[in-house]
């Protein structure tokens, strides 16, 4: 087969590679997927590695160009791996997917964490409310019922600090890389 061939062959996998990545490039990947003898490149994105082996391509069509066989070679060789390697991972990303936990935004936990704080303060202003009302009341069947909502009230309390410590930790552990 002809080096043009050879090159055509090529060109049309990364186009079609292109297209399927295109799509989903711009998500980003958790962790590092390629080893760094494959891929110069430390992006986040799937796009970045496309860009290096579209990057790479040029290269190899430059070096067929001006007949340097070995570097044809190197490079022709290294532009496979790295197209089977992205492939792999494009096969393989609706699993990655389903099996990684998934990740709470920081955003969203500092603001779940002022929703709570607010739950907080609330819960804490009836319960001083249904308090104030109690030493007011005359009637035993009126303190009783008061005595109820106190109880429903400070469950209710200790839920809500429950949850801001399990939301605490949470953005402890993220700003800690965890």
């Amino acid at each position: 087969m002809s080096t043009q061939r050879l090159l055509e062959a090529l060109e049309k996998q990364i186009k079609v590679l292109a297209s399927e990545i295109t799509p989903r490039g711009d998500a980003p990947i958790p962790q590092a997927r390629f080893d760094t003898a494959l891929f110069s490149n430390r992006g986040t994105r799937l796009r970045d590695y496309l860009a290096e082996v579209q990057k790479n391509f040029a290269q190899l069509q430059m070096a067929a160009n001006d007949n340097r066989t070995t570097q044809v070679a190197f490079l022709a060789e290294k532009l496979l791996a790295q197209l089977t390697a992205l492939q792999r991972e494009l096969a393989t990303q609706t699993l990655r997917r389903k099996n990684q936990p998934k990740e709470v935004a920081a955003v969203d936990l500092y603001h779940k964490l002022a929703e709570h704080q607010d739950y907080e303060r609330r819960i804490i202003a009836m319960i001083q409310d249904r308090e104030s009302l109690l030493g007011r009341q005359t009637t035993l069947a009126a303190q009783q019922k008061l005595q109820h909502e106190l109880a429903a009230l400070e469950g209710r309390l200790t839920r809500c600090r429950q949850a801001l410590t399990r939301i605490e930790r949470s953005i402890e552990r993220k700003e800690n890389g965890f």
